[in-house]
């Protein structure tokens, strides 16, 4: 059965329809909204621009106090948001990550057939894999925490994904299939591109990688209808 549960628009024609949204919950914030919402603007300014500006080039010898020297702040700002740099690591990445999950699922048009829906989808959390990102960095793999976080969100996208085909399938867009196998391969085509020692073994960048594979398995199954 589809995990699909459309949010119509009660007013009716005349104003534009919302994406159709799964039923999947999304995982467990590391910052609470309240928490959040208790931050300055400042924090909040480094939270979203700490991973490009400072972690991408390694932070296994960085300090709290090199961190807010790089970032001109305070050490009395970053405690402020994590009591340790593991865990300020962890929330800028669980942060960045949310925000491309809620991007990709704006890419979800309620009139737009399944598999278009899905290669959207795929295309918009896909975002995630940026050369600058430290999602994928060694260093942040051998953090405590850090596979059980990346575990979380890329589960979410493959459950998302098989809710997706499911929905394909029931519409007869697609024969029937295994949606929960397949739901896994295209879910994690990205994080498997983007590990550090296929790198040489790759034409083009993780991102650019997973989106042609994930075009043709999706191609593949309008063909093999």
């Amino acid at each position: 059965m589809s995990q699909i549960a459309s949010r119509a628009d009660p007013s009716g024609a005349g104003r534009s329809r919302k994406p159709s949204v799964p039923d999947v919950r999304p995982p467990r914030r590391l910052l609470s909204p309240g928490t959040e919402r208790a931050l300055t603007t400042r924090q909040l300014e480094i939270l979203d621009t700490l991973d490009e500006s400072v972690l991408s080039g390694g932070f296994a010898d960085l300090t709290m106090a090199e961190i807010a020297r790089r970032m001109t702040c305070s050490l009395r700002t970053l405690y402020g948001i994590a009591p340790s740099k593991e865990e300020l690591v962890l929330a800028v990445v669980d942060r960045r990550l949310h925000r491309i999950g809620r991007e990709a699922m704006e890419a979800l048009e309620l009139d737009g057939p399944p598999l278009e829906r899905l290669r959207a989808y795929l295309r918009a959390t896909n975002l995630a894999l940026q050369p600058t990102t430290v999602l994928f960095s060694r260093d942040f793999a051998k953090l405590p925490g850090a596979l059980q976080l990346a575990e979380a969100h890329a589960g979410y996208i493959v459950s998302v994904t098989r809710a997706l085909l499911d929905e394909a399938v029931a519409s007869g867009a697609i024969a029937p299939l295994d949606t929960s196998a397949l739901a896994l391969v295209l879910g994690r085509l990205g994080r498997e591109f983007a590990r550090p020692e296929l790198e040489s073994l790759i034409e083009e960048s993780p991102r650019e990688t997973a989106d042609a594979i994930a075009e043709i398995i999706l191609a593949g199954l309008v063909a093999g209808r």
